[in-house]
């Protein structure tokens, strides 16, 4: 085992984790749930079996990641953010063939309590905020927030938002990375860096 589990959480037989990657405290990983290397699950995660986890993740605590649900390399998922993979539930209805898939794009921040309503796919480097609930598509290094969570700027790579309106053409430059960015209408592209 290349990889740290603590003594109360529970890695059924047949999950693929990889070297590095840290399970904290009553943590319950599925057996068919497949994990990348240097990730770390916080106090009291769940990893459903349907599940594909890039390398460098950070799933922080109280977080469910269910059946259908990809994250692909450095997705960070904030404390109590909730993701979900049916859209219509009823307890008395079995749907489990209806799960929608959810594609969270490299280097996403899903921030804390925020929540994915399933079936959509959120942007490479997007930023969530806190408490956002997200019922529609998310674009690349786009900033979410509210309920329904609506665009209300964009973020770099590094993490910082960009002086850029919603729309429009224009450059800035990431004044934490120096990272050149380019915005054509309504899609943002990293130019140098």
């Amino acid at each position: 085992m290349n990889y740290q589990v603590h003594e109360s959480a529970i890695v059924d037989e047949g999950a693929q984790i990889g070297a590095g990657s840290r399970i904290w405290h009553f943590v319950h990983i599925c057996g068919g749930a497949k994990i990348g290397s240097g990730c770390s699950f916080g106090q009291n995660v769940f990893i459903g079996n349907k599940v594909v986890i890039g390398d460098d993740c950070k799933v922080q605590n109280n977080v469910s990641v269910y059946d259908n649900v990809v994250l692909e390399d450095g997705v960070f998922c904030g404390p109590s953010m909730v993701f979900t993979n049916v859209y219509n539930p009823r307890s008395l209805i079995e749907r489990k063939n209806e799960y929608r898939d959810t594609l969270v794009k490299k280097g996403a921040t899903l921030g804390a309590n925020c929540t994915i309503v399933c079936g959509v796919t959120i942007g490479a480097f997007s930023f969530v905020g806190a408490g956002a609930v997200v019922n529609k598509s998310v674009p690349d290094y786009a900033l979410m927030v509210g309920v329904p969570a609506k665009q209300i700027g964009w973020m770099s790579e590094f993490g910082e938002q960009l002086d850029l309106p919603v729309i429009g053409n224009a450059q800035v430059v990431c004044s934490q990375s120096g990272d050149l960015y380019k915005l054509n209408g309504k899609v943002l592209e990293k130019v140098s860096g």
